[in-house]
């Protein structure tokens, strides 16, 4: 309990202990996996389940800090869980080199919750429709520039992606992406995480948060199910 003692006074053994026994899958191992992944392993989640496919670039390093310098063309899983290995022994890591499909979404293990830090709507859908068939919370976050958005899915209970984004917006050829807006996102979706184990704290639960840090703005906006949703109506 030495490594967790600071946060023990925030939710106890028995939050430390259920953070221990929980299992989460992180989708995206870049500029917002690496923030996500990496506060869940330093928090001391049991089991942290790592997806991509991609490898690394220099125009990764920007802001994929769990992949450096001398990284650039190994697999991301491979870089990534190098550094989490490092970062916190206690954690168990599983990583899965795949791009994520239909057909082989339902191959990955089961988890309490599905963290997706993706950079197209192809995928955050797929994810979304995935946990709302297998009944686990999903965390959705996306950047661009000095902006970031956040909400947690729960499905039975909140709308899900689609209710939010009935259709994918244009998609850009290269956002521009800043790295303290992946660090800020990132972070913010691990301790939705983290809340959600715990039981601490109030989720982002029918609430998309929109982070504008050019303006230092925190903006909550309210969202409702739609009634008609493919997905999850």
């Amino acid at each position: 309990m030495e490594r967790y003692q600071r946060q023990l006074t925030l939710f106890g053994k028995s939050g430390q202990k259920a953070l221990g026994n929980a299992t989460g899958t992180v989708v995206g191992l870049g500029g917002l996996g690496s923030p996500a992944a990496t506060y869940l392993a330093m928090a001391g989640l049991g089991s942290l389940t790592l997806i991509d496919y991609d490898r690394v670039s220099t125009s990764n390093l920007n802001r994929q800090f769990l992949h450096h310098g001398e990284d650039r063309g190994r697999h991301k899983t491979d870089s990534a869980r190098e550094k989490l290995e490092k970062l916190n022994p206690e954690v168990s890591l599983d990583t899965f080199r795949i791009e994520l499909t239909r057909e082989n979404i339902r191959d990955i293990p089961r988890s309490d919750f599905l963290i997706g830090a993706v950079d197209n709507f192809r995928a955050r859908y797929l994810l979304n429709e995935y946990a709302v068939e297998m009944e686990i919370p999903y965390i959705h976050g996306a950047i661009e520039g000095f902006q970031g958005q956040i909400t947690t899915v729960v499905p039975g209970e909140t709308p899900c992606l689609r209710c939010i984004f009935p259709d994918p917006p244009p998609e850009k050829e290269e956002l521009p992406v800043l790295g303290t807006s992946a660090g800020v996102t990132g972070t913010i979706m691990a301790n939705e995480a983290i809340k959600y184990v715990t039981g601490r704290g109030e989720l982002l639960a029918s609430t998309l948060l929109s982070v504008d840090l050019a303006g230092n703005s925190f903006e909550e906006i309210d969202l409702e199910r739609n009634p008609k949703c493919p997905v999850c109506s």
